[in-house]
């Protein structure tokens, strides 16, 4: 089991760093007591989750002079630790809570003075850090970035997702492309009860003008995910959408995966194929794929 510790400077880009790692797919704990963390890591390796991020920061004072301890415990254990600390000069987060307006969780009056003894909390955990990272310069994307890659967890998901529009359009994508005016299969009687997988399916939808009509989905798909991408999103949804979501949306839902897979990370799920397969057989006023 993999498990981050992400400590640092209030302001640092704690927060911006264990939403990186939960993007990423670890799943994130905050200001979990040190002394339990053994127990927490048990829990979770015991729950088959493989990576764990958790975050510590001045807030939990009392108990940041066990994390030495607990680290030596989930390391015996057999586990990956690595433990990130974020820092910044002193100027840049002042400037930080200038411009959120935030207090210090030390409240002790002078900022200046509620850093210092800041550092001075957190000694025990940054003399165990595995990485020492100043933020002074950075963006959030940039940190997000860097945490990502620096753990071995970068990376960028585009999502495929096939819909029939009769059933509903989905509200959780990015952006939807409409492949309705391409060739329907459920008017061949020898593809009506095939779904869009099959290799015979994805012929016919191609033909006549189907690949020229293909191509500049396709490079909208692309161009609007690699804009996502460079934004510093952690993924970006395509939804692909036909009458009844298993001929046409699953063909080119397929297709867009064999042809930017070189490109992306690619999951595909067909949401609607399964409940059309039920009904193709059923005579239908509209098109049924």
């Amino acid at each position: 089991m993999k498990v981050v510790v992400i400590t640092g400077m209030s302001g640092a880009g704690k927060t911006t760093a264990l939403h990186a790692l939960e993007d990423a797919g670890f799943l994130a704990a905050d200001n979990v007591p040190a002394r339990l963390w053994p127990a927490l890591v048990a829990e979770v390796d015991g729950a088959g989750i493989a990576e764990l991020a958790i975050g510590i920061d001045v807030r939990g004072e009392p108990f940041v002079g066990d994390a030495p301890a607990a680290l030596d415990e989930i390391k015996a254990s057999g586990h990956e630790v690595f433990v990130v600390f974020l820092d910044a000069r002193d100027d840049t987060l002042v400037k930080r809570f200038a411009h959120t307006r935030r207090t210090h969780p030390l409240d002790a009056g002078s900022l200046s003075e509620e850093l210092g003894r800041e550092r001075e909390v957190l000694n025990p955990v940054r003399q165990r850090a595995d990485l020492l990272l100043d933020t002074t310069l950075l963006t959030a994307r940039d940190l997000r970035q860097r945490i990502q890659r620096l753990t071995g967890d970068e990376h960028f998901q585009l999502r495929l997702l096939s819909f029939g529009y009769k059933r509903g359009i989905p509200t959780d994508v990015d952006a939807i492309l409409d492949v309705r005016g391409l060739k329907n299969p459920y008017y061949d009687d020898r593809l009506r009860s095939l779904p869009g997988t099959d290799a015979r399916v994805q012929a016919y939808v191609m033909e006549d003008g189907g690949f020229d009509r293909y191509v500049p989905l396709r490079d909208m798909a692309r161009g609007l995910t690699q804009a996502a991408q460079t934004a510093g999103r952690a993924s970006y949804t395509v939804a692909i959408g036909c009458t009844g979501g298993q001929h046409r949306s699953v063909a080119i839902a397929e297709r867009l995966a064999h042809d930017l897979v070189d490109v992306f990370a690619v999951q595909v799920h067909h949401r609607d194929v399964a409940e059309a397969l039920k009904e193709h057989s059923q005579p239908e006023d509209e098109d049924d794929a």
